[in-house]
Order: structure tokens, then sequence, then C-alpha cells
């Protein structure tokens, strides 16, 4: 959040640790905007020493809730208020203390109730959170709208009293459930005192019959999903017990719930909890989707790359019967540039990405190009930089650019006192260049790769062009040969 850290700078005493206390609150707050039927915005002392009087409070952030229209139609972040102009904010920071008893006041043309919530940490009190809600809509509750309040003024105590945010809540708050999705409240012995309407839905869904409420929740699910497979599981109603923060999954033919169970404090005590839940059938049907479609295209990159291979082996058994030497060349380069574009394939089978880590690739085509080099002696092949991973439809062409452009510098590049062939790879935010040199005799006088008659070279134009949308030079000079590809990302 760099507004957040722009507007404590130069203004507030705030300290590292204290300013990630704010990040996390902010981060997981919607949930109590959305109980308490609320806007929040969250107040910064402005003191550039913790030691000196606070000359007022910087508003840092600001949410409306999705339970009920908000109060403020202009954007509050980056407001100030002089100390003592707002007696509320004052005494919350001052006291410590959640502030219930200012009268309501009228903003635009609705009666706007206040109440101050401390946020403490390590025994500080570092912020103070503004609740303003619609004083109209607080006369005659539902029975949610109670249960909703009552859990809001909870977690606000447990905010005050520095244990909301949860410690080390992590990755089980990503992402929250929305309250507006499911909720379920606890009593301190797990048993549902109050249901919302969604809530009762989705295990209703899941082939629930009988009444929820005046049940225990850990009771409920575990008879739902009795005969489904992750009923063997360690024992669900202890894990929805509402003792310990946690997040659960239960699932069955019907349908697939995620619970988040929140336990609530008064000081060190539990007297509850709540659970948030959302229905989450549709989405893990499209991730199994997602699943079985990327399990079947990696089994048809698999056997892509064995018939390949097959016909492959094909053509090196063809090579070894013709005792033409030209026609056993042709068939010889033939395998090896099939080979190039079944070492993708063969990435693309173990890779759970549509993208292929090419300098696996090209370090396997570094080793054939060895393996098939007509040269005698010792020969060596240097390379230098990375580019990482490529789209599929990149490392194909490349593979196969790549592999000519090393074949021909060892079969036609190199002097015969030649041992050294460079690659230099070098990846950009926006392109890749390839660069591969040798140390021979360079090219022919009038060399023209536009008119060369060199199958090998044509195929090498013509995936530049065609497939890499990219541009190749070959320059020579006494110490050899450089061919540069250039190819956009």
């Amino acid at each position: 959040m760099p507004e957040f850290e722009s507007l404590l700078h130069g203004r507030s005493s705030v300290t590292i640790d204290q300013a990630h206390r704010l990040h996390e609150l902010v981060a997981d707050w919607q949930l109590l905007s959305d109980l308490s039927f609320a806007d929040l915005i969250l107040w910064v002392p402005i003191r550039k020493d913790v030691k000196l009087w606070p000359t007022g409070h910087v508003a840092v952030a600001h949410i409306r809730p999705t339970t009920t229209a908000t109060v403020f139609a202009d954007d509050v972040i980056g407001r100030e208020v002089s100390w003592g102009s707002n007696p509320s904010l004052d005494e919350a920071l001052s006291s410590g203390e959640i502030g219930r008893d200012a009268p309501p006041e009228k903003l635009g043309e609705i009666m706007v109730k206040e109440e101050t919530i401390p946020v403490l940490f390590d025994g500080q009190i570092i912020a103070v959170i503004s609740r303003h809600r619609n004083a109209d809509l607080m006369r005659s509750p539902s029975s949610l709208e109670l249960n909703y309040r009552e859990i809001a003024n909870n977690l606000y105590q447990m905010v005050s009293q520095g244990s909301f945010p949860y410690a080390a809540a992590g990755s089980i708050f990503e992402p929250l459930p929305r309250v507006g999705d499911g909720l379920i409240r606890l009593d301190i012995n797990g048993v549902i005192s109050y249901a919302s309407p969604n809530a009762r839905s989705a295990f209703s869904r899941m082939g629930w019959k009988n009444e929820i409420e005046n049940n225990k929740l850990g009771d409920i699910a575990e008879e739902v999903i009795k005969n489904s497979p992750d009923a063997h599981e360690e024992a669900i109603r202890t894990r929805l017990n509402g003792k310990v923060l946690r997040r659960v999954e239960i699932d069955n033919k019907g349908a697939t719930i995620d619970l988040l169970v929140l336990p609530l404090l008064q000081s060190i005590d539990r007297v509850g909890a709540i659970v948030l839940l959302q229905n989450v059938t549709e989405l893990r049907r499209r991730e199994r989707e997602l699943v079985t479609k990327d399990a079947t295209i990696r089994e048809i990159h698999h056997r892509v790359k064995n018939n390949l291979q097959t016909v492959s082996a094909l053509l090196r058994l063809q090579a070894r019967r013709i005792e033409d030497p030209g026609a056993a060349s042709a068939l010889n380069e033939a395998v090896r540039r099939i080979a190039s574009i079944a070492l993708v394939h063969e990435t693309l089978s173990s890779s759970s990405e549509n993208t292929v880590a090419f300098d696996e690739v090209l370090t396997s085509l570094i080793t054939h190009a060895l393996e098939l080099s007509p040269r005698t002696g010792e020969l060596k092949i240097e390379r230098i930089g990375q580019l990482g991973s490529l789209d599929s439809r990149l490392a194909t062409p490349l593979s196969l650019v790549v592999t000519e452009l090393m074949h021909n510098a060892l079969e036609h590049g190199l002097a015969e006192e030649g041992t050294n062939l460079l690659i230099d790879l070098q990846r950009y935010s926006n392109e890749c260049v390839v660069k591969i040199s040798d140390d021979g005799v360079g090219l022919p006088d009038g060399f023209d790769i536009s008119t060369s008659s060199n199958l090998g070279l044509q195929i090498v134009r013509t995936l530049t062009e065609n497939e890499l949308k990219g541009k190749l030079t070959l320059i020579s000079s006494d110490s050899g040969t450089v061919a540069t590809l250039r190819f956009p990302l």
C-alpha cells in the first residue's frame, strides 16, 4: 500500500512493526465493516515522536461495507483532524476504551452515529478505528442484524485488546470469505446458536434436511460427508469445534463448502466462535476440469514425442540401408531435426504450464549436437546466459533454428583445428537475443543468406521470419562467424 506508507511518512511515529500490524488489520477489516453495517476509517495520530502529544489524527485507510449502503460519498483517506476537534478519537487514543456515547450527527441527508475503537499492539495504542453507521437503520434490527452486530462488537473488543487480527493467520485468510456468503455463530461448546440464510442453504445443498441451530457444527459436517472420500481424515468435529483458528473444506456429491473458523475472545477467555462459509462447488468443479484438461494436454505432448521418436527411428533405419551417401546424409539431417522438435514436446509433457524451460532443452540439443558431429578430436561448446521459460509457440521453432545453426557451424564453420563454439543467450523485457559464434574459416565471399541453397539456412530463415517474427544476421571475419538471432517476446 504505497499510499498508506506515504500518509504515515513524516507525520507519524509509527514503527515498522506497528505499520505491519496496521497492514494486517486493513487486510482483514472488511469482515468488521460488513458485520457492523458500517464504514470504517483508520486514524493514526500525527506526531513525530511517541513521547510527544499528538497534534491530531490522519485517515490512512477507509473501508465501505458490502452489507449496506455507505455513509460517505467522498473519499476520506488523507483527511486530517486536529486534536480537540473530534473528542471521540482523542478519548479512544488516550484511554484505550471503546467509545459508543457520541450522539448521532447529520451527514448530508442522513443521521450518522460514530463509535471509536482503539487499536492495541504490544501494549500500546497505535491507531483508532472510527465506525460510522446510519442511525435510522439501527432502530428496528432483524435477527440477522442483531447477531452480526453482537459478533462485530466482540471482534472490536478483540481489536482493543490486541487479539485481532489473529496472530500468524497467514494464508488461512486468503481469500477471505465474505459475510454475505454465509455465517454461523457457535457458542463455547461448538453448538450453532445462529446461522444466516445462505449458511442454511449451503448445508441444505449438502443434504442436511433438519434444523441447523442447536446442533454442533462438527456433528452436522461429519454427517453430511460420512460417505465422501475425505471422511477418514482427522475428525471433522474436532476441526470445527470453534476452539482454534482454522480453515476447513468439506465435500460430498452435493456440494463443496469452504469454512473459516474464527474463535471469539474476551481477554484471554474464549466465548464462542464464528464460521464464515462459502459454497465453492462451482469453483472446485472448474478446477477439476482444468486439472483434467492439463493432464490431457500433457498426455498429448507425451504421445507426440513418442510418435516423433518412432518416426526418427524409422528414418535412422532407412538411412543405414541406403548406399547413396547423399541420401543417407539427408535422412540423418531429418532425424536430427525431428529429434529437436521431440525434445520440446518431452519438456511440455512433464510441465504443468504451457511454457518450456528452454535452457534445459538447449542442454539436450548441445549434447545431441556433440554426439552427431562429424568432426573428430576435442570439441568444446560453451554457453553463457539464459533464456528461461518460453511459450511453446516460440520454443519449437527456436529449437530448430538453434539446432541448424549449431550443426552448420560444426559441419562447415570450424577450421580443421577449430575447437570452440560459443552460444550467448540474452533475454530482455521485450526480446531475446541468441548469438552462435565459431572460430572457423568464415563465410565464402559474396555469401547472401536470402539466396543461399543450403537447406539448413533456408529452414532457419523461414522459421525466424515466419514463426519467431525475428531477424537473423550472419557476420563473418578472420576470427570466425557470428550468427545473431533476435526475436520479440
